[in-house]
């Protein structure tokens, strides 16, 4: 079984709902879990950088909220009575996918289990999907849990 499971965290539902998931396999299997907390570096969305670059405020507050997702996870990790510790990549100029992907290397990751928006069509084609790249650069499984509402059958 999956002994040491890397969980991506971005304090979302569908995260949060992943982070469930991963808890519920580490404590069955007598694993642990990371939880990783990605600072993106979004200027390749518009292919510059609005106010050429990060003020230090708007780094300080992206790493506090970072910092706080985290600790909310392990909070749920701790009462599910699962061994867990976390790390925030704060390095600007690192996509998702490739922190992930090293991360799982360098931890020895069995497992990645990751919540997925189930984007379609233009939401899909503007901000791509996380969970895909994850999926193409991951060196190890990857367990991806869907949100609820993309999980909802589709009228028609």
């Amino acid at each position: 079984m999956y002994k040491r499971i890397l969980v991506p965290v971005d304090g979302s539902e569908t995260s949060n709902k992943a982070l469930v998931t991963a808890l519920q396999l580490a404590r069955e299997g007598s694993g642990s879990v990371r939880l990783a907390h990605v600072i993106e570096d979004l200027t390749y969305l518009a292919g510059y950088e609005q106010f050429g670059g990060y003020s230090g405020d708007l780094l300080g507050i992206m790493q506090e909220a970072g910092n706080r997702i985290l600790h909310d996870g392990l909070d749920i990790a701790k009462a599910a009575g699962v061994q867990a510790d976390s790390v925030l990549f704060d390095k600007l100029g690192e996509r998702l996918p490739e922190v992930i992907a090293e991360a799982a290397r360098a931890w020895n990751a069995d497992l990645i289990v990751l919540g997925t928006h189930g984007r379609r069509g233009v939401g899909r084609a503007l901000l791509g999907s996380g969970a895909e790249q994850i999926l193409r650069q991951a060196p190890v499984p990857v367990l991806v849990v869907r949100s609820a509402e993309s999980s909802k059958p589709k009228p028609g």
